[in-house]
């Protein structure tokens, strides 16, 4: 059996581009500076860099990596294929490290590339999650630690996160927040679940109030020792949080608040386009792939964590 990573467009940048273009460019190239389709040809000559185009229109040249998270990258398109796939088959994450050293760039390369990566998994148009009768889970955890807050009891100064798990999609959703307070969550809850959807939570009281917003809402008590109850548990989205747990702190190990957001985002993508709903390694490489455009990402706003 062949390796999964001894396919052509893995090693050949022509092979790259085209397999790149493929699946942005599925009716034909479009022009990224003014949009047209028509009037387009493929430069030549042996000077000419690989899949280099011209627009007739506005004559300009382009390539497939304008506009998109590969767009003034020198790391040859094959090599950032080579790193979508791995990232992508990684269930707990790869570190920057790993990355460095199996595909030959620095570290600080590595560490710009998943974080342009990590932006292609992040969806770009998100609707509320759930529906009529269908069962959406909420819970938080806590990772980490504020920046600058001083060790306190329990949580409170840990860094909070946020999660909803679809169970009709089997999708997940995390955000960062900043507070566990009713003000604070309700807004973000009656956002990203559909009114007409029934919540399922634990025992934690902000959920009393806001639960009455939406079609039904059932918990269970965990410090009582109730974890299911019929239909009713957070079994699913407890599952959610060990991959990511694992992951951040087995292999991330550490992460500043300013980024997290995109590691959230990772781990969404990879559960959300998982083997139980379908998907393979390549599936999600392809999946991935097709969110690469419109979020260029430069090394000044992924270090300021924007």
């Amino acid at each position: 059996m062949a390796s999964a990573l001894s396919a052509k467009h893995f090693h050949d940048e022509a092979a790259a581009y085209a397999y790149v273009e493929a699946r942005i460019w599925p009716n034909g190239p479009s022009c990224p500076h003014c949009g047209g389709v028509e009037r387009i040809g493929l430069m030549g000559g042996k000077s000419t860099r690989v899949g280099l185009y011209k627009c007739y229109q506005c004559r300009k040249p382009f390539t497939v990596k304008i506009g998109t998270i590969f767009e003034a990258s020198h790391v040859a398109l094959h090599i950032w294929l080579q790193a979508m796939y791995l990232i992508a088959g990684s269930k707990k994450g790869i570190s920057s490290n790993q990355l460095h050293r199996t595909l030959g760039v620095t570290l600080k390369t590595a560490w710009f590339m998943s974080h342009r990566i990590r932006e292609a998994m992040r969806p770009s148009n998100e609707t509320p999650m759930g529906g009529l009768g269908a069962i959406v889970e909420s819970d938080e955890t806590f990772i980490g630690r504020e920046p600058d807050m001083p060790v306190k009891r329990a949580f409170y100064h840990k860094m909070k996160v946020l999660a909803l798990v679809d169970r009709s999609t089997g999708r997940s959703r995390a955000m960062v927040v900043d507070s566990l307070r009713i003000p604070d969550m309700q807004p973000i809850l009656l956002a990203n679940i559909h009114p007409l959807s029934k919540l399922y939570t634990d025992e934690a009281q902000h959920y009393r109030s806001i639960g009455r917003f939406f079609y039904g809402h059932e918990g269970v008590n965990h410090s009582a020792g109730e974890y299911v109850r019929g239909k009713v548990h957070t079994n699913t989205i407890e599952g959610y949080f060990s991959i990511f747990k694992r992951g951040m702190k087995g292999v991330y190990q550490h992460c500043a608040k300013k980024h997290l957001h995109r590691y959230l985002a990772e781990f969404d993508f990879r559960y959300s386009n998982r083997v139980a709903l379908g998907y393979n390694d390549a599936d999600r490489s392809d999946a991935m792939l097709l969110g690469v455009v419109g979020k260029r990402l430069t090394y000044q706003s992924a270090n300021r964590g924007r």
